[in-house]
């Protein structure tokens, strides 16, 4: 009889360390998951940053050339301001308009001769386009994370943990719905 008692205490003190130990596991990769998404957004904004940095050089290069075309360049410096602040789907719209202006300036350039042979017009262009695709990748990077973060707090049984520990899912980088459009060419 004292044999059959101890080895059901064995077994519950088993079963609670199981319990115990599974706990532990999840609750750590969801916080490794968490600080993961958390990096991935970092990155996106250290290349918005640097995307914020690099437009006033822009700017100040193409002011020159491109006299009739204050619009667009005060269209990219209001969006440069909205960039660098507020919460993240605020900056991801910023970012998406900043693009969209980015693109517009250079379809312009094309049509100044001089701004285009400028080596600091062409040095700019080119260090926007690499920090457009470091964007790119880093969105990419942060969807991954997020994905898998949102899956684990979703999966059961580490549901129960991440809702009891008040893990919440996050949210992806999307495109806005005016980038899902074809785009349209013209000669």
């Amino acid at each position: 009889m004292v044999f059959i008692v101890s080895a059901i205490v064995w077994g519950l003190i088993g079963v609670i360390a199981l319990a115990v130990l599974y706990i532990m596991i999840t609750f750590n990769s969801l916080v490794m998951l968490k600080n993961r998404v958390e990096n991935a957004w970092s990155q996106i904004d250290i290349q918005l940053k640097r995307r914020y940095d690099l437009i006033p050089n822009l700017i100040n290069t193409v002011k020159g050339y491109m006299k009739h075309e204050k619009g667009t360049l005060t269209e990219l410096t209001k969006m440069r301001s909205q960039l660098i602040s507020g919460p993240m789907n605020q900056k991801a719209k910023a970012s998406d308009a900043v693009s969209n202006a980015l693109k517009t300036l250079f379809a312009v350039a094309e049509n100044y001769p001089k701004l285009q042979a400028s080596e600091n017009f062409k040095m700019l262009q080119e260090e926007l386009s690499g920090t457009e695709s470091k964007i790119a990748y880093s969105r990419q990077f942060y969807n991954d994370n997020v994905m898998t973060l949102n899956n684990k707090i979703q999966q059961f049984p580490s549901s129960i943990i991440a809702s009891m520990l008040k893990f919440s899912e996050k949210e992806f980088f999307k495109a806005e719905s005016g980038e899902r459009k074809p785009v349209k060419v013209e000669f």
